[in-house]
């Protein structure tokens, strides 16, 4: 971990190596974050919503919200803490958001992170910076987990084994419940249908896989597609791009 924190720093950046597995556990911060992985694939679970970010996408935390930071696979997970939030705007930002991270944002905060950097032009760069700060308004892959324990449940196993391909009425026996009642706990939580919330889960379930390069069939099928084609539809449907473009928006 390196902590870039010196004295009259608008901006304090955090660099934090998280090998596969690794978990933040809740916490909050007293200012705002800016978590991005810089390398690999980073997930945040917060206010009940699960984000998984790909190197092109980071996610505004204001400051005070509780959230937990995990890693599937190798990610260096860099965060910019900040006192104050764009000055554009500034209502858009007291909500948690994801952030898109072009080629000058990444180059902008690595070159912020340099601690012999002199004082102009570290002001000048943090003006820029805040001034480059964009939500992404493409759909986000976030899946939001329902309150009801039944549905919940259901969530959660789902999240552990996104290719298991049991109908609603089959979920619904196990918890104790028919399929009618489950998807309408499923729409009521979660403002989504059950198939849709499986949809976002098993494409969330995929990025760290197709952030590290694996064969786009190999990754299909451990999510429970038997084509590469539906695969890719599903991923398009949800994010307007294809896995590719997705993660090589920044290039």
């Amino acid at each position: 971990m390196s902590r870039n924190g010196q004295a009259g720093v608008l901006v304090s950046i955090g660099t934090y190596a998280m090998p596969a597995g690794t978990r933040f556990t809740q916490h909050t911060h007293p200012v705002h974050q800016l978590a991005w992985a810089s390398r690999g694939t980073l997930t945040v679970d917060v206010e009940a919503r699960r984000w998984v970010l790909p190197t092109t996408r980071a996610l505004w935390i204001p400051s005070g919200v509780p959230h937990e930071a995990i890693s599937a696979g190798h990610t260096t997970m860099t965060s910019l803490y900040l006192p104050m939030s764009p000055s554009a705007d500034p209502g858009r930002w007291a909500a948690v958001q994801p952030v898109q991270v072009t080629v000058l944002l990444a180059e902008l905060i690595h070159y912020l992170d340099d601690p012999d950097l002199g004082a102009g032009r570290r002001s000048r760069g943090e003006a820029l910076l805040l001034d480059l700060l964009r939500p992404v308004t493409a759909t986000a892959l976030e899946a939001p987990l329902p309150a009801d324990p039944r549905a919940r449940q259901v969530a959660l196993a789902l999240l552990d084994e996104p290719a298991c391909a049991l109908a609603v009425d089959a979920w619904g026996r196990r918890v104790g419940t028919s399929g009618r009642t489950l998807a309408r706990l499923f729409l009521a939580g979660t403002g989504m249908p059950f198939g849709r919330w499986r949809t976002l889960v098993r494409l969330q379930a995929a990025l760290p896989a197709l952030a590290a390069g694996e064969p786009l069939q190999r990754v299909s099928r451990a999510v429970g597609y038997e084509t590469v084609s539906a695969f890719v539809a599903a991923f398009r449907r949800e994010t307007g791009t294809t896995p590719g473009a997705y993660f090589g928006s920044r290039r």
